[in-house]
């Protein structure tokens, strides 16, 4: 099976910090763009960071605008989700997943993503 692995999940404090990490496992990402996406139990998988292939582009929804950041190191084969000041409301399970198709981080829709990997859970509570 061709999916991504996520990692770098587990619990923190309100205010705290974690680093998310994204690899391809049977494939390389430097011709894929990234997206980063996270599931509360009960509602829509949500997007929430988008990254080109070269890495010169990003996108955000407001809700993490400022305090998240992906990037990519195609050398190593790794796409990052750096979160910062973290709220109890980013508790999620955190996926990742790439696209072929071009420019699809304008709209960020998760139909033309693929290779989802399993998840990793971040639980941010005091």
């Amino acid at each position: 099976q061709l999916q991504f692995v996520e990692s770098g999940g587990g619990l923190v404090q309100p205010g705290g910090s974690l680093k998310l990490s994204c690899t391809p496992s049977g494939f390389t990402l430097d011709s894929l763009e990234v997206g980063w996406f996270r599931q509360v139990q009960g509602k829509e998988r949500e997007g929430i960071a988008c990254i080109s292939r070269s890495g010169g582009r990003t996108k955000y929804p407001d809700s993490v605008k400022g305090r998240f950041t992906i990037s990519r190191d195609n050398a190593k084969n790794t796409v990052y989700l750096e979160m910062n000041n973290l709220t109890p409301d980013d508790t999620a399970v955190y996926y990742c997943a790439g696209t072929e198709v071009v420019d699809t981080c304008t709209d960020f829709l998760k139909i033309f993503f693929a290779r989802w990997g399993q998840g990793t859970r971040v639980t941010v509570s005091s």
